[in-house]
């Protein structure tokens, strides 16, 4: 039974109340913040407000649904109505939205009890959480490591059992990089499915909203909610291929599992064998692997990094201190005013990446290199057409390495964007995928492996990642932090 079932059901049986499971979440909270520097903002009276409104339909005999009253929390990038979002950068300080992302407006309408917004890098630029303005979030497996990034927040809290499960986003990552950090689950869904309005643009062409969890099954029933058709949203077309949910249980005998040599391709030795065992879990479970060439993939990383800071470099063009958030002290004149705000506001990481990504969008040199990424972007989504057609899901790495010491990634930056390496030709081609624990490093670490799907083929890879938890259970652990159910 996976955390959300385990809550739903201590309330309907009258077990706890949803205000004291809330109490002991926002107390938790308390206790491990201060070390895992998950929370950027607690709303313990949003939390309350919520979980009354639960108490008082079961007190009226009332039914609720599955996410009623369950303790959830929301990366900092995700716009909520009246409390303060700032992408943790300095420029967004003090920002309070006055509407509500899709995501949270669905999830409020149920009673969902946010606990408050959760920790991440800069603008979702990085991968180690550490270029937030309010300092990284800690990995709740070992407080020495990183949570992972960009969502590294909500990775932390989902972890550290301070939130039964979170949302995030994932750009190039963002989800499952911090997931396979933290020892969770991260679905990023298919381009499309859940609506990206009021998700604060780091690169509008690959961002994705999805769920953060202990178990696969939570993951489907947050899915399932947050993937509805928005017209405020015309690229979102929610879940076309059904409900994930009733299908979890579904026998893989037969499943067709692809492993693409080029993505073992300079994995740790520990990465690699911890996938290749769990290969064998599957040929157990009675799936065929299939492996098969996808040279492409070495264009993936450069692909990705020139078409997000292209895309960074046109969104946060908007923060110039005029009309909301960061704005400078001493300036003369509306430019100085507007370069020294940007100069002040943005972090080393933002403003690198804005910088790049004006170059390649710049006269002289976009064919040469945003026009060249783009042919190159249809390139690679052919490339994985013609992979599905040899199987039906694709097994690889979340991650080529385990989460590194805190510090890492200012030391390191190169190696710190390889981490994406694994993560990004999914963002590119639009296509689902689902980060699941698959073992541990000789210290302990968790190591994750993906699952990546046809597109709106999330009820194939998470059948499949529900399959492999229920066979590998000793993969999933628990950390000594939070709320014990």
């Amino acid at each position: 039974m996976g955390t959300i079932s385990k809550i739903h059901e201590m309330l309907v049986s009258g077990e706890c109340s949803c205000a004291e499971l809330t109490k002991s979440y926002l107390d938790e909270i308390e206790k491990a913040n201060p070390e895992l520097n998950a929370y950027v903002n607690v709303t313990p009276d949003e939390a309350m407000r919520a979980a009354q409104a639960v108490d008082k339909k079961l007190a009226a005999g009332e039914e609720i649904g599955m996410l009623e009253g369950v303790p959830m929390t929301l990366k900092d990038n995700l716009s909520t109505k009246g409390i303060e979002t700032t992408c943790c950068s300095k420029i967004l300080t003090g920002y309070k939205p006055i509407f509500d992302a899709t995501v949270w407006e669905i999830l409020k309408s149920r009673n969902a009890v946010m606990l408050g917004k959760t920790n991440m890098d800069e603008f979702a630029m990085g991968s180690s959480c550490e270029t937030s303005y309010f300092g990284g979030a800690m990995n709740p497996v070992n407080t020495n490591h990183v949570a992972g990034g960009s969502s590294g927040g909500v990775s932390s809290a989902v972890g550290g059992n301070i939130a039964a499960y979170g949302l995030g986003s994932d750009t190039g990552g963002s989800i499952r990089q911090p997931a396979s950090f933290c020892g969770v689950v991260g679905l990023k869904p298919t381009y499309g499915s859940v609506s990206r309005y009021g998700l604060i643009a780091y690169a509008s062409s690959l961002d994705q909203i999805g769920p953060i969890t202990k178990s696969v099954e939570d993951a489907s029933i947050v899915f399932d909610a947050i993937s509805a058709p928005d017209r405020r949203d015309s690229t979102c077309k929610g879940n076309v291929g059904g409900a994930t949910y009733p299908t979890l249980d579904n026998d893989i005998k037969g499943m067709k599992i692809g492993i693409a040599r080029e993505y073992l391709d300079g994995v740790r030795d520990d990465v690699r064998e911890a996938v290749l065992e769990a290969a064998k879990v599957y040929e157990a479970l009675g799936a065929e692997i299939v492996y098969f060439d996808l040279p492409i993939l070495k264009f993936a990383l450069p692909v990705y990094y020139i078409i997000a800071c292209a895309e960074a470099s046109s969104n946060l063009g908007r923060y110039d201190g005029i009309r909301y958030g960061y704005k400078t002290a001493h300036y003369n004149g509306t430019h100085d005013m507007i370069c020294r705000t940007r100069s002040e506001g943005f972090g080393e990481e933002v403003k690198r990446r804005i910088l790049l990504g004006t170059y390649v969008l710049s006269a002289g040199y976009y064919d040469a290199y945003y026009k060249k990424a783009q042919n190159l972007r249809g390139t690679i989504v052919k490339a994985f057409d013609r992979a599905f057609e040899q199987c039906d899901v694709i097994l690889a790495p979340t991650v080529p390495m385990t989460a590194f010491e805190k510090g890492h990634a200012v030391s390191d930056p190169i190696e710190t964007y390889l981490t994406d390496i694994c993560t990004v030709p999914v963002n590119i081609a639009g296509l689902p995928g689902v980060s699941v624990p698959c073992g541990f490093n000789s210290k302990g670490m968790p190591i994750g492996m993906q699952l990546i799907g046809k597109s709106f083929g999330e009820a194939q890879i998470l059948n499949a990642a529900y399959k492999y938890q229920q066979a590998a259970p000793d993969k999933f652990m628990d950390t000594k932090w939070g709320v014990r159910l």
